[in-house]
């Protein structure tokens, strides 16, 4: 019988320990194991060991201790969790979160529109996309800072968020000229220029002054390059001109995000001015280059030599389950297979400053793991188990779904 004392000791330990389980140390041997890590490392067959939640060792089939438990996938391929920077999901279908009042909104903050475990995010990690950017809208020129969170099952806030103000979001042009017509100051490109420009000299001269504005306090993070930002911006001249104003004048941490139409036409300066391009969900350029041909505008950024090119599904506008297809497509239309993996896990991670935790099978990262049938991004294979942390959040065994 447990005296009265010893029940509460008992229950305060689970409430120290969050009342989360404990990551088992597990072995996993598989087929193939893509680290998509600096070298490219493949090892066939391979061996991932996973220790309190955390990558212990990745390569060759090896001994380890006996109370370490042993999972077999002999023919299945290990790659990292997909990252995607440019979602809309974590509301859990309440929509995005758009304050239409001011065209700049600094001080708004997405992480309270969160719904941890809910069905858009079950689905997400059933397709392996373990990471997510969750932002605010693009009704208005600043829409926000959005959140960085994991695709868990926990019902808890705190399980899945990894950080509660992660970067801001920008819509340069496109959605926010639909507001108020393109004749309107404040909804045409050069007026969204000029208040988006207003607002960060504001949050300069106040870093410069030492003084403190609660309107202002994350985009100062911005400005002083402690946060990113990922900026909506779409065809040749809106990408040109996004770079130029947050990278070349502002210096910022910026990414141009979409880049579509005929934005891969300013592929070579981007390159040149080493500004990342987070792409999508519109991965091809038929209509607006008129050259009579169909343009992977994907392969064209990254022949350009763009810096940590990556992917984004900006879902729901492609689900956030076919993830994969838009490293599919891009592959199909002209890209080297494997760089579409790494935009779609080390790119992403490294752009917003979180590679030293996941996007690669590497010693001492998160222990976020999945596991395919074949090559992650061939759409004839699918995920057979989903790890996070560690945690085994998904299993697919015998034609059912297990969460």
């Amino acid at each position: 019988m447990v005296t009265l004392p010893k029940a509460v000791l008992l229950c305060a330990s689970m409430l120290v320990a969050g009342s989360t389980l404990v990551a088992q140390d597990l072995a996993i041997h598989c087929g193939k194991v893509l680290t998509i890590n600096a070298q490219d490392e493949i090892h066939t067959p391979g061996l991932i060991l996973i220790e309190g939640g955390k990558i212990a060792y990745v390569g060759a089939p090896k001994e380890y201790p006996e109370t370490v438990k042993r999972v077999d996938y002999p023919n299945a391929w290990a790659a990292p969790g997909l990252v995607d920077l440019h979602t809309h999901i974590h509301t859990g279908g309440w929509g995005d979160i758009n304050d239409m009042v001011r065209s700049v909104n600094p001080d708004l903050r997405a992480v309270s529109t969160m719904r941890p475990n809910n069905p858009a995010m079950r689905v997400a990690c059933a397709a392996g996309v373990t990471s997510l950017f969750g932002i605010p809208g693009s009704g208005t020129n600043m829409g926000g800072f959005g959140l960085l969170y994991k695709s868990k099952s926990s019902d808890r806030f705190d399980d899945a968020v990894v950080q509660r103000v992660a970067g801001l979001k920008v819509a340069q042009d496109s959605n926010p000229e639909r507001g108020a017509g393109n004749f309107a100051f404040g909804n045409s490109r050069c007026g969204m220029s000029w208040t988006l420009s207003n607002t960060c000299d504001r949050a300069l001269g106040a870093l410069r002054q030492g003084r403190m504005d609660p309107f202002l306090r994350d985009l100062m993070k911005v400005m002083s390059r402690e946060l990113p930002v990922l900026i909506h911006t779409a065809g040749a001249r809106g990408v040109t001109n996004t770079a130029r104003m947050w990278h070349n004048k502002y210096k910022t941490r910026c990414t141009i995000s979409h880049g579509s139409f005929d934005g891969w036409k300013a592929a070579e300066a981007l390159a040149e001015w080493g500004v990342p391009v987070n792409h999508g969900p519109r991965t091809m350029d038929f209509r607006s280059s008129q050259n009579g041909r169909i343009n992977g505008s994907g392969a064209e950024y990254i022949a350009a030599g763009v810096p940590n090119f990556s992917l984004n599904t900006d879902s729901g506008v492609v689900p956030q389950e076919e993830f994969f297809l838009q490293g599919t497509m891009t592959a199909r239309l002209g890209a080297d297979s494997y760089t579409v993996l790494r935009a779609m896990t080390i790119h992403p991670a490294t752009t917003f400053g979180i590679a030293d935790r996941v996007g690669s099978l590497e010693v001492g990262k998160d222990a976020d793991i999945v596991l395919h049938t074949a090559d992650p991004i061939d759409p004839r294979s699918h995920v057979l188990r989903v790890w996070i942390d560690g945690q085994s959040e998904y299993e697919y065994v015998e034609g059912h779904q297990r969460f």
